[in-house]
């Protein structure tokens, strides 16, 4: 079967335009708001405020990506699904996530390269890793910090909150859901319709907050 086609070489020099441009504007315009995040993160975890986690990116390639620390460790707590109620979210933490200021670093990840400002989330190891035939192409974009599947999930950790096995709803309904929406982000990928979900986003945030 031949690999899945994503964007053409002229799309995707596009789309990497476009986040230089507004990705570099909006660190610059954030890096006040995520000083502070940082510094409260700091206190509240008593750990430095910013983390690396491994994720897969483009063509499967790992990369770390950055975020505010809003959790710390629990003994006993391992899994790699947050729910709402999570004992490991600290009070500032759940702060830093309903604002989604936690997401801010992702910025760093924007003009590096490693990320694009919309896009498939980028998945932890175990996960990207199951996705075959035509689900392939997801892997052919870089991860965005915001997309189709993040607004359509924008609610995800209080819905796992609500049903009694959190890890299978997961793998078994929220995960698939979120492939299809990934890939068809991905097959029918124009200029205005990351400007429409960059937008979307930011009503939903305003609304919610």
């Amino acid at each position: 079967m031949p690999e899945p086609q994503g964007l053409s070489s002229r799309q995707a020099a596009v789309k990497r335009a476009m986040d230089l441009v507004l990705g570099g504007t909006a660190l610059v315009v954030a890096a006040p708001v995520m000083a502070a995040g940082v510094a409260a993160a700091t206190w509240s975890t008593r750990q430095w405020g910013i983390f690396a986690q491994e994720r897969v990116g483009r063509n499967g390639v790992p990369f770390q990506v950055y975020k505010v620390r809003s959790m710390c460790a629990v003994a006993g707590v391992e899994s790699t699904i947050t729910v709402g109620a999570d004992p490991r979210i600290t009070p500032t933490g759940r702060w830093l996530r309903r604002l989604k200021i936690d997401e801010l670093p992702q910025l760093l990840n924007v003009v590096r390269g490693d990320m694009s400002l919309v896009g498939p989330r980028p998945d932890v190891v175990g996960w990207a890793d199951r996705l075959e035939g035509r689900d392939r192409v997801v892997l052919t974009v870089r991860p965005g910090i915001t997309g189709p599947a993040s607004v359509a999930f924008r609610h995800e950790e209080d819905l796992l909150d609500s049903v009694d096995n959190p890890e299978a709803y997961n793998r078994e309904v929220i995960w698939p859901k979120k492939v299809g929406l990934n890939r068809h982000y991905v097959e029918t990928w124009t200029l205005r319709r990351d400007f429409y979900w960059l937008a979307t986003t930011v009503r939903s945030l305003l609304d919610r907050n």
